[in-house]
Protein backbone atom coordinates (compact mmCIF):
# COMPACT_ATOMS: atom_id res chain seq x y z
CA UNK A 1 0.00 0.00 0.00
CA UNK A 2 1.33 3.71 -0.87
CA UNK A 3 -0.53 6.69 -0.10
CA UNK A 4 -0.21 10.17 -2.80
CA UNK A 5 2.94 11.49 -0.67
CA UNK A 6 4.79 8.29 -0.55
CA UNK A 7 4.20 7.76 -4.96
CA UNK A 8 5.20 11.42 -4.97
CA UNK A 9 8.83 10.57 -3.22
CA UNK A 10 8.24 11.27 0.26
CA UNK A 11 10.14 8.72 2.17
CA UNK A 12 9.05 7.57 5.53
CA UNK A 13 12.50 6.27 6.76
CA UNK A 14 14.45 8.20 9.69
CA UNK A 15 18.11 8.04 11.05
CA UNK A 16 16.55 6.08 13.72
CA UNK A 17 14.81 3.85 11.27
CA UNK A 18 17.57 2.74 8.89
CA UNK A 19 19.55 1.74 12.24
CA UNK A 20 16.95 -0.33 13.45
CA UNK A 21 16.22 -1.96 10.19
CA UNK A 22 19.67 -2.31 9.54
CA UNK A 23 20.36 -4.02 12.99
CA UNK A 24 17.42 -6.35 12.48
CA UNK A 25 18.04 -7.58 8.19
CA UNK A 26 21.94 -6.64 7.59
CA UNK A 27 23.94 -7.10 10.83
CA UNK A 28 27.78 -6.19 10.75
CA UNK A 29 30.40 -9.06 12.29
CA UNK A 30 33.83 -7.96 12.65
CA UNK A 31 34.73 -7.80 9.15
CA UNK A 32 32.14 -5.51 8.22
CA UNK A 33 32.84 -3.41 11.11
CA UNK A 34 36.47 -3.31 9.63
CA UNK A 35 35.69 -2.00 6.31
CA UNK A 36 33.01 -0.06 7.03
CA UNK A 37 35.14 2.41 9.91
CA UNK A 38 38.43 1.93 7.72
CA UNK A 39 37.50 5.34 6.08
CA UNK A 40 37.18 7.43 9.53
CA UNK A 41 40.61 5.57 10.36
CA UNK A 42 42.63 5.56 7.32
CA UNK A 43 42.09 9.20 5.84
CA UNK A 44 40.00 7.91 3.20
CA UNK A 45 36.08 9.48 2.11
CA UNK A 46 33.38 8.07 4.09
CA UNK A 47 31.19 7.16 1.11
CA UNK A 48 30.29 3.28 1.00
CA UNK A 49 27.17 2.19 0.75
CA UNK A 50 25.16 1.65 3.69
CA UNK A 51 24.41 -1.85 5.32
CA UNK A 52 20.96 -2.12 4.05
CA UNK A 53 22.19 -1.85 0.38
CA UNK A 54 25.01 -4.10 1.21
CA UNK A 55 23.12 -6.67 2.30
CA UNK A 56 20.74 -5.89 -0.97
CA UNK A 57 23.43 -6.67 -2.88
CA UNK A 58 24.09 -9.58 -1.13
CA UNK A 59 20.95 -11.03 -1.75
CA UNK A 60 20.56 -9.77 -5.52
CA UNK A 61 24.00 -11.83 -6.53
CA UNK A 62 22.20 -15.11 -4.16
CA UNK A 63 19.23 -14.60 -6.17
CA UNK A 64 21.23 -14.52 -9.95
CA UNK A 65 22.63 -17.18 -9.13
CA UNK A 66 25.96 -15.09 -9.67
CA UNK A 67 29.52 -16.71 -10.09
CA UNK A 68 31.68 -14.09 -11.79
CA UNK A 69 30.94 -10.75 -10.27
CA UNK A 70 32.56 -6.92 -11.52
CA UNK A 71 32.75 -3.85 -9.32
CA UNK A 72 33.80 -0.85 -10.49
CA UNK A 73 34.76 1.44 -7.30
CA UNK A 74 36.30 -0.48 -4.35
CA UNK A 75 37.17 2.12 -1.70
CA UNK A 76 37.89 0.41 1.57
CA UNK A 77 36.24 -2.95 0.31
CA UNK A 78 32.99 -2.74 2.04
CA UNK A 79 30.54 -3.43 -0.86
CA UNK A 80 33.01 -5.67 -1.87
CA UNK A 81 32.65 -7.98 1.01
CA UNK A 82 29.09 -8.15 1.30
CA UNK A 83 29.35 -9.36 -2.61
CA UNK A 84 31.85 -11.82 -2.13
CA UNK A 85 29.88 -13.39 0.88
CA UNK A 86 27.03 -14.30 -2.17
CA UNK A 87 29.44 -15.88 -4.16
CA UNK A 88 28.99 -20.37 -4.03
CA UNK A 89 32.66 -21.77 -3.92
CA UNK A 90 34.36 -21.22 -6.81
CA UNK A 91 32.87 -17.72 -7.34
CA UNK A 92 35.15 -14.56 -7.88
CA UNK A 93 34.96 -11.19 -7.74
CA UNK A 94 37.17 -8.42 -9.79
CA UNK A 95 37.01 -4.97 -8.17
CA UNK A 96 38.64 -2.08 -9.51
CA UNK A 97 39.74 0.93 -7.67
CA UNK A 98 41.75 3.77 -8.78
CA UNK A 99 43.56 5.06 -5.37
CA UNK A 100 46.64 2.94 -4.34
CA UNK A 101 46.21 3.62 -0.94
CA UNK A 102 42.35 2.57 -1.35
CA UNK A 103 43.27 -0.84 -2.87
CA UNK A 104 45.69 -1.50 0.22
CA UNK A 105 43.29 -1.22 3.13
CA UNK A 106 40.62 -3.14 0.91
CA UNK A 107 43.00 -6.03 0.69
CA UNK A 108 43.35 -5.60 4.05
CA UNK A 109 39.85 -5.47 5.11
CA UNK A 110 39.12 -8.73 2.51
CA UNK A 111 41.67 -10.64 4.80
CA UNK A 112 40.38 -9.69 7.94
CA UNK A 113 36.77 -11.02 6.32
CA UNK A 114 37.72 -13.90 5.25
CA UNK A 115 37.26 -13.57 1.29
CA UNK A 116 40.59 -12.86 0.28
CA UNK A 117 40.97 -15.60 -2.07
CA UNK A 118 37.95 -14.89 -4.12
CA UNK A 119 38.64 -11.34 -4.98
CA UNK A 120 40.99 -9.69 -7.07
CA UNK A 121 41.68 -6.31 -6.82
CA UNK A 122 42.84 -4.03 -9.93
CA UNK A 123 44.69 -0.93 -9.20
CA UNK A 124 44.28 2.14 -12.07
CA UNK A 125 41.69 3.70 -14.23
CA UNK A 126 38.69 1.16 -14.98
CA UNK A 127 38.03 2.36 -17.96
CA UNK A 128 41.62 1.30 -19.40
CA UNK A 129 42.16 -1.91 -16.96
CA UNK A 130 38.55 -3.58 -17.47
CA UNK A 131 39.60 -5.05 -21.02
CA UNK A 132 42.34 -7.25 -18.95
CA UNK A 133 39.06 -9.12 -17.32
CA UNK A 134 37.37 -9.43 -20.54
CA UNK A 135 38.38 -13.20 -21.42
CA UNK A 136 37.12 -14.02 -17.87
CA UNK A 137 33.49 -13.25 -18.98
CA UNK A 138 30.59 -13.26 -19.71
CA UNK A 139 29.69 -11.99 -16.19
CA UNK A 140 26.61 -12.66 -14.00
CA UNK A 141 26.54 -9.34 -12.21
CA UNK A 142 28.18 -5.55 -12.70
CA UNK A 143 28.37 -3.09 -9.29
CA UNK A 144 29.34 0.12 -10.52
CA UNK A 145 29.96 2.49 -7.45
CA UNK A 146 32.62 4.72 -9.17
CA UNK A 147 33.15 8.42 -10.86
CA UNK A 148 29.72 9.31 -11.78
CA UNK A 149 30.66 11.15 -15.08
CA UNK A 150 31.89 7.84 -16.03
CA UNK A 151 28.35 6.27 -15.62
CA UNK A 152 27.62 5.91 -18.88
CA UNK A 153 30.72 4.16 -20.47
CA UNK A 154 30.63 1.79 -17.34
CA UNK A 155 27.02 0.22 -18.37
CA UNK A 156 28.05 -0.04 -22.16
CA UNK A 157 30.55 -1.94 -21.25
CA UNK A 158 28.10 -4.15 -18.32
CA UNK A 159 26.06 -4.58 -21.72
CA UNK A 160 28.67 -5.84 -23.64
CA UNK A 161 29.98 -8.56 -21.04
CA UNK A 162 27.08 -9.68 -18.45
CA UNK A 163 25.79 -12.72 -19.06
CA UNK A 164 22.23 -13.19 -20.11
CA UNK A 165 19.55 -12.88 -16.94
CA UNK A 166 23.24 -10.98 -15.49
CA UNK A 167 22.57 -8.07 -13.52
CA UNK A 168 23.64 -4.28 -14.15
CA UNK A 169 24.17 -2.34 -10.28
CA UNK A 170 24.09 1.13 -10.22
CA UNK A 171 24.55 2.97 -7.00
CA UNK A 172 23.66 6.79 -6.54
CA UNK A 173 21.38 6.89 -9.67
CA UNK A 174 19.55 10.00 -8.21
CA UNK A 175 23.01 11.81 -8.48
CA UNK A 176 22.97 12.90 -4.98
CA UNK A 177 19.81 14.72 -6.34
CA UNK A 178 21.08 16.73 -9.25
CA UNK A 179 19.99 13.73 -11.82
CA UNK A 180 17.66 16.31 -13.40
CA UNK A 181 20.35 19.28 -13.78
CA UNK A 182 20.87 20.83 -17.03
CA UNK A 183 24.30 21.77 -17.90
CA UNK A 184 25.73 19.36 -15.46
CA UNK A 185 28.19 16.94 -17.49
CA UNK A 186 28.28 14.49 -14.28
CA UNK A 187 23.88 14.76 -14.48
CA UNK A 188 23.83 13.98 -18.05
CA UNK A 189 26.14 10.98 -18.10
CA UNK A 190 24.18 9.30 -15.05
CA UNK A 191 21.37 10.07 -17.33
CA UNK A 192 22.56 8.22 -20.25
CA UNK A 193 23.35 5.58 -18.12
CA UNK A 194 19.41 5.40 -16.69
CA UNK A 195 18.34 5.71 -21.19
CA UNK A 196 21.03 3.24 -22.30
CA UNK A 197 20.59 0.39 -19.82
CA UNK A 198 16.92 0.62 -20.84
CA UNK A 199 18.36 -0.70 -24.54
CA UNK A 200 19.60 -4.34 -23.12
CA UNK A 201 18.36 -4.65 -19.61
CA UNK A 202 15.02 -4.99 -18.26
CA UNK A 203 15.34 -2.29 -15.40
CA UNK A 204 14.46 -0.21 -12.68
CA UNK A 205 15.04 2.20 -9.77
CA UNK A 206 15.06 1.27 -6.59
CA UNK A 207 14.17 4.35 -4.36
CA UNK A 208 17.48 3.54 -1.67
CA UNK A 209 18.60 7.01 -0.07
CA UNK A 210 20.43 7.91 -3.35
CA UNK A 211 19.12 5.19 -5.67
CA UNK A 212 20.17 2.03 -7.17
CA UNK A 213 19.77 0.91 -10.62
CA UNK A 214 18.94 -2.62 -11.32
CA UNK A 215 18.54 -3.98 -14.57
CA UNK A 216 18.31 -7.85 -15.79
CA UNK A 217 19.97 -8.46 -19.02
CA UNK A 218 17.87 -9.67 -21.43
Amino acid sequence: MADQSSRDGMGYHTSAILQWTAAQHAPHDAGLVRAFEAPSREEMPAIQIGPNEGRTLELLLRLAGARKVVEIGTLAGYSAIWMARALPPGGHLWTFEREAHHAAVARANFEAAGVAERVTILVGDALERLAEIEPEGPFCAVFVDADKGNYDRYGRWAAEHVRSGGLLLGDNAFFFGRLLEEGDAEAAAMRRFHEESRAAFDTVCLPTPDGLLLGVHR
